[in-house]
């Protein structure tokens, strides 16, 4: 069974950092994308970052220049670097990953249960 936990969210002050942690465990043949999304109150999931496996990123122009993604596929880990943080980057931040569980498995989407992130202003 695959799980994808998700750590680093808190609460920090406008201008301020945080590093969100997204790991990958169970059972896992290789890994496509992982990326970053956020749902804040009465909106919309929306597309933070993303990392192919081999390492090209993709950003939402909300966060370009502010926020870095990375991965350490020895790891199955993938982090995202938040400075310059703004109160309208409150939100529920989700990690994904799309993945194959077995060689020849179809590639599945699987999500984190989410990770609060608030930024006071």
């Amino acid at each position: 069974q695959v799980q994808l936990v998700e750590s680093g969210g808190g609460l920090v002050q406008a201008g301020g950092s945080l590093r969100l942690s997204c790991a990958a465990s169970g059972t896992i043949f290789s890994i496509n994308a992982m990326g970053w999304y956020r749902q804040a109150p009465g909106k919309q999931r929306e597309l933070v970052a993303t990392i192919s496996s081999g390492g090209r990123t993709n950003y939402a122009d909300s966060v370009k220049g502010r926020f870095t993604i990375s991965r350490d596929n020895a790891k199955k880990t993938v982090y995202l670097q938040m400075n310059s943080l703004k109160p309208e980057d409150t939100a529920v931040y989700y990690c994904n990953a799309d993945l194959q569980v077995v060689l020849y498995a179809p590639v599945t989407d699987y999500w984190g249960q989410g990770t609060q992130v608030t930024v006071s202003s």
